[in-house]
């Protein structure tokens, strides 16, 4: 017989950040609500303007992630609750490494938010996310299976795996239309 967590003064706190700080919990297409947020995660990323910054920020947010996740599951009492969103909210700025890439070898600078809401990088804004959105639904190999993994590491590595193939995919496209 399952007996429920014991319930510690955090934990409302903690299910707040996995939550999405609440946007989580609107009962229609959670997960979207939470990459929309990630979107935001990414911009705010973006604003200081300087490569190292963005990484350390991915890499403290993925570790955050992690661990706000697998309390949350234990908060809850089940395995990847669909309200738990801050694996979506910090995958969306990965989704963003193959254009970053091509911006920043095209302008010789790291880019502002100002550059990816420009009329000619906006559709690819959107596309990016819309594709981390389908990715993140259809859960191919081996996105899926990392789900396995235990605790907050499940949760958050389908969506960093998401978030790779929105990458990949960028890659053939800018390949083929060069």
């Amino acid at each position: 017989m399952n007996t429920p967590p014991t319930r510690k003064a955090a934990d409302p706190l903690i299910l707040w950040a996995a939550q999405g700080f609440g946007v989580g919990r609107i009962p229609v297409a959670p997960g979207t609500w939470g990459s929309l947020l990630g979107a935001g995660w990414l911009l705010a990323l973006l604003a200081p303007g300087h490569l190292p910054i963005f990484i350390a920020g991915l890499i403290l947010s993925t570790f955050f992630s992690v661990w706000v996740c697998g309390r949350a599951e234990k908060i809850l009492g089940r395995t990847d609750p669909g309200s738990v969103v801050m694996d979506e909210i910090i995958a969306v700025p990965l989704c963003f490494a193959v254009w970053m890439a091509r911006y920043m070898s095209q302008n010789g600078h790291f880019p502002t938010p100002g550059a990816l809401l420009e009329p000619g990088n906006l559709p690819v804004f959107i596309g990016l996310v819309a594709a981390f959105r389908f990715f993140d639904i259809a859960k191919p190999w081996p996105v899926r299976q990392s789900q396995r993994l235990p605790g907050g590491w499940g949760v958050t590595v389908d969506d960093i795996l998401a978030a790779v193939y929105v990458n990949l995919c960028h890659l053939v496209v800018v390949l083929l239309f060069r």
